[in-house]
């Protein structure tokens, strides 16, 4: 009886350590200001949980949108552009924010962008780089 639970507990100790990563993730901060995005390049592996905290220490509600791979919005984001959107979040002035999304599969470089009218051409954009997961 005491060896069938040893080997029980055994079993058990080896199941538990042969579980996945289960909970790899990535964090990115960001600090959003009138017209930029602090830091302006984010590199995260493909299909992984990432961890976004933000906060907009700017005079007017800002949003971290990140594009499709191989799409932009141009000079200005406007209805037609909406398809192409693979993940947003608005902030509101003086707000900050703790969510979670998971990054694209495909490895390559996004467009970030602020949909606030008139804030792409100022300059209110960034890179999203996605690398193949390890």
């Amino acid at each position: 009886m005491k060896r069938k639970f040893i080997i029980m507990a055994v079993i058990s100790l080896m199941l538990v350590s042969c579980g996945g990563a289960g909970g790899a993730s990535t964090t990115i901060d960001v600090t959003m200001t009138d017209f930029q995005f602090q830091p302006s390049q984010f590199t995260v592996p493909a299909g992984q949980e990432i961890t976004f905290n933000s906060s907009n220490n700017g005079a007017v509600v800002h949003n971290f949108v990140i594009m499709k791979l191989g799409t932009s919005a141009g000079d200005f984001f406007d209805e037609e552009d909406i398809p192409n959107v693979y993940w947003e979040v608005e902030l509101q002035p003086g707000g900050s924010t703790d969510t979670t999304f998971t990054a694209p599969t495909e490895p390559g470089e996004y467009d970030v962008i602020c949909r606030t009218e008139g804030h792409i051409v100022s300059g209110m954009t960034a890179k999203l780089t996605v690398v193949p997961a390890e």
